[in-house]
């Protein structure tokens, strides 16, 4: 969209504003519902074992159109078989981050894991992805261009010929008109046949009700720590109840159904099948300490719950080190507990590596029998840099067959550039000085806080040699529409105001096998977060965004 273009702005779930003694009442118990349904966080500024505070929320869902979000749905499984044939493409993989490694300590440690355990041949064969595809609406689409002109002029073709059979039925009052020297100027209203006087014409196109979206594009993929499987779900139900107290129960038919904490928790419990031994754990790899302790213990909680054979074990990479080793067949023993699965938390920021020690114990996991999620081949699998790789002409053809899975996945992709030092990556270096403000810049981690975004891009590449550049990637900024709502945070304005936002939609998908065979391959629930249409990141973990669950709508321009 131009930059003189407003954004356009989907509809909303229920009208707005609420009377603010009603406001101020249903946030105050939308506070305590999300405080006692689990919806919670350990504060960062104050940190307490002890305490936690409501994770920021909305408190009441977002529109998404049902046509895109069913769209996405459908294709996940796709997504899910690609990653899973990119992670298992060792050429491709170690061809691809070939010029990363050099410049990215962080991602040549991860490889370095890698080429090792390739040298001495994978001891577990099978890997558990538990992946999640972000993505946000587009509206700045050519394409959308191109159908909205098409459109206006079908309509305008339509609206000719209904106007010249009213312009003849009204001549006898036309020449009344003129007798009277009556100087209006007339035109024609796009919906109606009716003459409006002394208002000037305008643009014949200019009542039509432009689309708030296109399409929706793919952020990212995420192949670790793939987190809000349970807040995901927990905001449907904060938004469900505040929909239901406000009288609006009906409007509970357009959210989605959301089972993502036992979807995820069901593939660890697959992937524990699999390894088939009824005395061993599952392992959850989290950080020294876990701001987002109820997204994580609910999985435990899950798996506790419903499968109670089953022990769930939590340790840091430093626990691993100090009481982790390998028995006689390669299994990983913790103490008296043999691991059959290894779901790691932590493990995707160097931050998390405080010493050679964490970079030891993640190699000692790799070369167990433990399934892993991820693998250290997905967890490459998931980088920016292959991800930007995937984007290029035919690459897609590599790892899928079929020509209509091939065109599907293709659309979602924006532009995605190399900066690697090579024409093309110089290309790309250039491109994005001239016209900052269309891009965003992207190093190879996750965790939320390290993109570099529009104006801030030049001085970041400047700053870069030729060589540091190729452990980004440049991506096209991504225009979504924005809603308008109350976001509810911890310490927050009381009564909440009304907030231009944006939203991501990430759909998770749980895929199980080896390099020959998938075993089990599904979507598996959602979740939505909504940031300030001014913020950068939406990270509700980092602290930038907000809990949200779609409001699945038919159409955009509907009152």
């Amino acid at each position: 969209m131009s930059s003189e273009a407003p954004t356009p702005v989907l509809r909303g779930c229920i009208k707005l504003p609420l009377a603010e003694d009603e406001l101020l009442e249903i946030t105050a118990k939308a506070k305590d519902y999300a405080l006692m349904h689990g919806a919670a966080m350990r504060s960062k500024t104050t940190f307490s074992p002890d305490t936690l505070n409501f994770a920021p929320f909305l408190l009441v869902p977002s529109s998404f159109p049902r046509k895109e979000f069913e769209k996405a749905v459908a294709l996940q499984p796709i997504i899910n078989r690609l990653m899973h044939n990119v992670a298992h493409d060792e050429e491709f993989i170690t061809t691809t981050l070939a010029e990363t490694i050099k410049v990215d300590e962080f991602t040549a440690n991860l490889f370095n894991i890698y080429r090792k355990v390739l040298a001495h041949g994978f001891t577990q064969r099978v890997s558990l992805g538990m992946l999640r595809s972000d993505l946000m609406l587009e509206s700045d689409c050519p394409e959308l261009s191109m159908k909205i002109l098409q459109q206006q002029q079908q309509r305008q073709q339509n609206e000719d010929a209904t106007v010249a059979a009213a312009a003849a039925k009204d001549k006898e009052e036309m020449v009344a008109m003129e007798a009277a020297d009556v100087k209006a100027e007339i035109c024609f209203n796009q919906a109606t046949t009716k003459f409006k006087p002394k208002t000037k014409c305008k643009d014949r196109h200019a009542n039509v009700k432009q689309s708030a979206y296109c399409c929706w594009k793919q952020v990212e993929i995420n192949t670790i720590a793939s987190g809000f499987g349970h807040l995901g779900p927990a905001s449907k139900t904060i938004q469900s109840f505040v929909l239901s107290e406000l009288g609006h129960a009906e409007k509970l038919k357009n959210m989605p159904k959301n089972n993502a904490l036992a979807g995820l928790c069901d593939g660890m419990v697959k992937a524990w099948d699999i390894y088939g031994k009824p005395n061993a754990v599952i392992l959850f790899i989290i950080e020294d300490v876990s701001y987002n302790i109820c997204d994580q213990r609910f999985h435990e909680f899950y798996i506790r719950e419903t499968y109670p054979h089953i022990k769930v074990l939590r340790r840091t990479l430093t626990e691993v080190h100090r009481e982790g080793k390998l028995g006689l067949s390669k299994e990983l023993l913790l103490g008296p507990h043999e691991v059959a699965v290894i779901y790691f938390r932590a493990g995707y920021e160097p931050g998390h590596y405080h010493s050679q020690n964490e970079w030891d114990a993640r190699y000692l996991m790799e070369t167990s029998l433990a399934i892993k999620s991820p693998s250290i081949q997905y967890h490459l699998a998931g980088t920016k840099k292959v991800q930007q790789a995937l984007a290029q002409p035919s690459v897609l053809e590599r790892f899928i067959n079929d020509p209509e899975e091939i065109k599907a996945v293709g659309k979602i992709f924006t532009g995605l550039y190399s900066l690697d030092d090579n024409d093309a990556g110089n290309a790309s270096y250039e491109m994005a000085l001239r016209t900052p403000e269309k891009f965003v810049l992207k190093p190879q981690r996750e965790g939320g806080g390290n993109n570099v975004y529009g104006v801030d891009i030049p001085d970041a590449l400047k700053r870069m040699t030729r060589v540091e550049r190729s452990a980004w990637i440049l991506m096209d900024l991504i225009h979504p529409p924005l809603t308008k709502g109350y976001m509810v945070r911890p310490g927050g304005e009381m009564p909440p105001p009304i907030v231009d936002m944006v939203s991501e939609l990430g759909i998770f998908g749980v895929v199980i096998g080896d390099a020959d065979n998938i075993v089990h391959n599904y979507q598996a629930g959602h979740m939505l977060r909504t940031k300030l249409s001014t913020a950068n990141e939406g990270g509700v973990a980092a602290g930038l965004g907000a809990l949200d669950s779609p409001y699945l709508i038919d159409s955009d321009n509907e009152d």
